[in-house]
């Protein structure tokens, strides 16, 4: 059976960032995996966006985003665009490479966009170059974009992230049947993915457990 991990995020969020690269080394080698990506919006229109000059980012990272990256060994930067961007544009760019077969890419291009390289991800233009980058048709994406094509699908993606699996905060994995915020080592990730595949098991082997009839007769 396919063990299904679901990752709720936001592109503005230096965690989610970070994150990704124990999930990624925790999953490597193992089949039967899914991984899907989940649009969650930590400041949504029309609430103000933060900005790196503020003392609340410049503290953030000072104590805990910079030596948490440094212990991981990834680079970061806090992002010098102020006010940060708003993301629905982003996500909604997200539900077209993910129609496209290309969500997982187009996710870890724009973090690294906005993480390392200071991109403006609410920017139309700069979305539209990086979708190419990761082998998107640019002009049908500018096109999703400008048309809002992909708006309805965001909003219902945000209903569930907030009505529906609880999510008050990012980054937040479901995995299988378990739910956890926050960074969480390689390790113990590891960890819940094979409890959560054990409960798989046990979940087969209950079901056949059952009387039945074969050709050869019932027991």
């Amino acid at each position: 059976m396919t063990l299904k991990i679901n990752i709720y995020s936001d592109y503005v969020c230096p965690f989610c960032f970070l994150a990704e690269q124990p999930l990624l080394e925790a999953i490597k080698g193992k089949k039967n995996i899914e991984i899907e990506w989940m649009p969650f919006e930590l400041r949504p229109y029309p609430n103000e966006t933060l900005r790196p000059e503020g003392s609340y980012l410049q503290t953030t990272w000072k104590q805990s985003v910079y030596p948490l990256a440094k212990e991981m060994g990834i680079p970061i930067v806090l992002p010098n665009v102020s006010p940060q961007p708003y993301t629905h544009l982003a996500f909604e760019g997200y539900q077209f490479a993910r129609e496209n077969g290309k969500g997982h890419e187009y996710n870890i291009r724009l973090l690294r966009a906005f993480f390392q390289e200071e991109q403006n991800i609410g920017d139309v233009d700069v979305l539209t170059k990086l979708a190419g980058e990761v082998g998107l048709h640019e002009e049908k994406y500018r096109t999703a974009l400008q048309n809002r094509t992909y708006q309805e699908a965001h909003k219902k993606a945000l209903k569930h992230a907030y009505h529906e699996a609880e999510v008050t905060g990012v980054p937040t994995f479901i995995i299988g049947s378990s739910k956890v915020s926050g960074i969480r080592s390689k390790e113990a990730i590891e960890e819940i993915i094979e409890q959560e595949q054990k409960k798989q098991k046990k979940k087969v082997t209950l079901l056949m457990e059952g009387q039945s009839c074969n050709l050869d007769g019932c027991s």
